[in-house]
C-alpha cells in the first residue's frame, strides 16, 4: 500500500447508453470500496413494476443481478483488495477479474447489458467505462514510472503485454485465437474490449500471445500479462513527486 501522505487514485465513473447502464468503482492501489451506489439502473431490491417499466424503455436484458454482498465467480476480498464484477458474460467477469487482482486493483463494476442481441455493447461498453475510470484514478501523471512490461504464463500459453501512460491512445493485440467464442464471449471481443479500454484509459498498449494451444489459457495469459505492465506503469516514483515523465514536458 503507498504511503498515506500520498492522495488515494480512485474513480467513480456510471456510463449509460441506450444498450448499456455499467457503475465502476476503481481503486489503483487497492483497499476498501463502497458499494456501488443503487440507481434506476440498478435499485436497491427491484421491483416486478421496475423490473416491467425498463423491459418496456429499452432492449436491455434484465437478468438477476446478484447483491455485491453475495460470492459470485468473479468476487474476492482480501486484507489489500476487494473485487466484485458482474458484467452478465462470465469469461469477461473472468478476465477482468484476473486483471484487477494481479494490477493490484480493488474494483466494483457492473453492467446492464443488450446480451438479448449479443455481446459486443456489452464487453465494449464494459471496457470503455473502466478505461474512463482508470484514467480518472491515474489523475495527472505525474512522477510515474510511466511504462511497464510484463509477460504471463499459462500452462502452455505465454503473453507479453508493454504499456505507455502516454495520453496517446494506440493499441495492438496478436492473440491467434483458434475459436469464435470462449465461453460466452466471442474472442473477437477480446481484441475490441483491449482497444476500447485502450482508447478510453489514454495509453499506448501492445498485447501478444506468444504461444499456446488452448483459447482460454491465451486469452487469460494475456489479461494477465497487461495487468503485470498496468502495475508497473502506474508504480509511484520516490524523488519524482510532481515531475511529467516526458521529453516534451506534457503527456
Amino acid at each position: 500500500m503507498p504511503p498515506t501522505s500520498l492522495p488515494a487514485r480512485t474513480a467513480f465513473i456510471e456510463r449509460n447508453t441506450k444498450e448499456t447502464k455499467i457503475q465502476v468503482s476503481l481503486s489503483l492501489d487497492g483497499g476498501a470500496l463502497d458499494l456501488l451506489p443503487s440507481s434506476t439502473h440498478f435499485p436497491s431490491t427491484p421491483s416486478s413494476s421496475t423490473s416491467s417499466l425498463a423491459h418496456a424503455a429499452s432492449p436491455l436484458s434484465l437478468p438477476h443481478i446478484p447483491e455485491q454482498t453475495e460470492e459470485t465467480h468473479a468476487s474476492q476480498t482480501s486484507p489489500s483488495q476487494q473485487i466484485w464484477i458482474w458484467t452478465g458474460i462470465g469469461f469477461l467477469d473472468h478476465m477482468l477479474h484476473a486483471l484487477a487482482k494481479h494490477a493490484g486493483w480493488s474494483l466494483r463494476l457492473r453492467s446492464r447489458g443488450d446480451l438479448a442481441i449479443d455481446d459486443h455493447h456489452t464487453t465494449e461498453d464494459t471496457l470503455l467505462a473502466l478505461g474512463s475510470a482508470f484514467s480518472a484514478a491515474l489523475g495527472a501523471r505525474t512522477g510515474l514510472a510511466r511504462f511497464g512490461t510484463a509477460h504471463a504464463p499459462l500452462d502452455e500459453a505465454l503473453s507479453r503485454a508493454v504499456i505507455d501512460l502516454s495520453n496517446r491512445p494506440f493499441f495492438v493485440g496478436v492473440f491467434g485465437f483458434r475459436n469464435e467464442k470462449i465461453g460466452t464471449l466471442s474472442t473477437q471481443m477480446v481484441h475490441h474490449g483491449l482497444q476500447s479500454w485502450s482508447q478510453a484509459a489514454g495509453v499506448t498498449l501492445h498485447v501478444d500471445v506468444l504461444r499456446g494451444e488452448n483459447d482460454h489459457h491465451r486469452a487469460e495469459s494475456a489479461f494477465k500479462a497487461l495487468a503485470g505492465a498496468v502495475r508497473e506503469a502506474c508504480r509511484r516514483v520516490e524523488g519524482r513527486e510532481g515531475e511529467v515523465v516526458s521529453t516534451k514536458g506534457v503527456l
